[in-house]
């Protein structure tokens, strides 16, 4: 990437901060796992509220990185299921979250540690 243009560097830091947005990634690990309603979704996820979820999962379905299927029945029910572009990520996102699992505890303590 270090050859890249202005114009080539700014566009993948709009793509990079939608993806790296606070729910982005667990959103999409979630629908890894496959198709789910969107209160399914938000039973998984309980401390993300309504607003915010349908914040992701808009943003995630203009991006291309899921579909979301209106099922027309009595209720209405909404299906949001990971893309093939999203799942092109799934190995990438579940790289991350490992790293995570694996560096939590260094990383808590560096912050309990800094004194900025």
């Amino acid at each position: 990437m270090s050859s890249s243009t202005p114009q080539q560097l700014e566009s993948s830091r709009v793509i990079l901060e939608e993806l790296t947005s606070k729910w982005t990634l667990l959103v999409l690990n979630e629908l890894c796992h496959g198709p789910v309603r969107f209160n399914a979704l938000r039973r998984a996820m309980p401390d993300i509220t309504q607003k915010a979820l349908t914040q992701t999962l808009r943003r995630l379905e203009a991006n291309g990185f899921i579909t979301r299927t209106v099922l027309t029945q009595s209720p209405v029910a909404v299906i949001y299921e990971i893309s093939a572009l999203g799942r092109s990520l799934e190995p990438h996102l579940q790289a991350i979250l490992l790293w995570v699992e694996q560096n939590k505890g260094e990383i808590e303590a560096a912050k309990r540690n800094w004194v900025g």
